[in-house]
């Protein structure tokens, strides 16, 4: 029903050669608001083919719909979203679109601007988000112009999740649900430095992601009312849990 999509960037030897490699997580949350891994996998291509690939592969394992994805960058996403699930929300993660913006601030000025930048993220409407974005970029654009424009390039993306209770949004919102498992990943692969091969890396991943799926023995918080909005938006995509 909302799948998550982030990726961590490890150092691999190929060919003699030690290379940067991404490699992609997507977490799942079903019907009954329980977390599932669905996919590891390594960027061998760019953009659009690549993601193709990826929503490609999750539909013919058995991904029937999906309502949301969220994902921590956008280039060739929605592309191939459109063409594998075309009435797929797509949500930007807005962590890491905040993150991204602060690195264009000094120290002295980063609070100042998280502040404004979460009246942004934080408003109870588009209307209001959008004054509130609109505030922003009059307030800082004299210093830090890419920022707002940023925002306003991305921001049908940034906003999917306000069609929602406030209750949830944060739940559509964010990777957070990949990132605790991704901060797993790293702790475990830390003292590896460079993995010999990426079959290596895989198998370590699996059997860590393996053992971290037995502990989600609780839906995500407040589904009960995420899945009842889904209903009010989507009418027959959202099944009953059995």
């Amino acid at each position: 029903m909302i799948v998550y999509l982030d990726a961590i960037q490890f150092k691999v030897r190929d060919n003699g050669q030690v290379k940067n490699k991404a490699v992609y997580l997507a977490i799942g949350v079903n019907v009954k608001g329980f977390k599932e891994v669905l996919g590891l996998w390594i960027e061998q291509t760019e953009g659009a083919k690549f993601w193709l690939h990826v929503l490609t592969e999750l539909k013919n394992r058995g991904v029937r719909d999906m309502f949301i994805g969220c994902v921590d960058g956008l280039k060739g996403f929605p592309e191939a979203m459109e063409t594998v699930f075309p009435a797929t929300q797509v949500q930007l993660c807005l962590v890491h679109m905040v993150r991204n913006s602060l690195s264009y601030v000094g120290w002295k000025e980063r609070k100042a601007v998280a502040a404004d930048l979460k009246a942004i993220y934080r408003a109870a409407t588009v209307a209001e988000a959008e004054q509130a974005l609109a505030a922003f970029a009059e307030k800082w654009n004299g210093r830090y112009p890419s920022i707002s424009k940023s925002w306003r390039a991305h921001w049908p993306e940034l906003i999917t999740f306000l069609k929602y209770p406030a209750e949830i949004r944060k739940t559509i919102y964010t990777t957070n649900a990949i990132e605790a498992v991704n901060r797993c990943l790293r702790k475990i692969s830390k003292n590896r430095g460079v993995f010999p091969n990426e079959e290596s890396l895989l198998k370590l991943y699996y059997l860590a992601l393996e053992r971290m799926a037995k502990k989600w023995t609780m839906p995500i918080h407040n589904w009960r009312d995420a899945l009842n909005r889904f209903a009010i938006e989507l009418g027959d995509r959202v099944p009953r849990p059995e």
